[in-house]
């Protein structure tokens, strides 16, 4: 069992910057696979970004490569994700997941993740 816990979200401006963690616990190995995906309201949830919990892959979505950096903090238990230069359409419930060791290919899939947490609101005005 991992329990997921979110945190950091809230409103900004366009242009601004939100710092999300997602706090771990339980059954967490280093080829574990820990992610973000998103969801704005009426539509599927998508994929963000995702990194091993050894912290030695990432992958990002191809929108956000840039503007978005995923990392681990193996001494709290934590996976941050930072977000730059929003914009209104980043607006969306941010989600963490976790999965057992997954090939590459499949980091990017909803359905390949256990354990989900409950959220955290990410909304950018313009």
């Amino acid at each position: 069992q991992v329990q997921l816990v979110e945190s950091g979200g809230g409103l900004v401006q366009a242009g601004g910057s939100l710092r999300l963690s997602c706090a771990a616990s339980g059954r967490t190995i280093s080829s574990s696979v820990m992610a973000w995906f998103r969801q704005a309201p009426g539509k599927e949830r998508e994929f963000v970004a995702a990194i091993r919990w050894s912290g030695s892959s990432t992958l990002y979505a191809g929108s956000l490569k840039g503007r978005f950096t995923i990392s681990t903090d193996n001494a709290k238990n934590t996976i941050e994700l930072q977000m730059n230069s929003l914009k209104p359409e980043d607006t969306a419930t941010y989600y963490c997941a976790s999965a057992g060791p997954l090939s590459l290919a499949a980091w990017s899939r909803v359905d390949q993740y256990n354990y989900w947490g409950h959220g955290t609101q990410v909304t950018v005005s313009s």
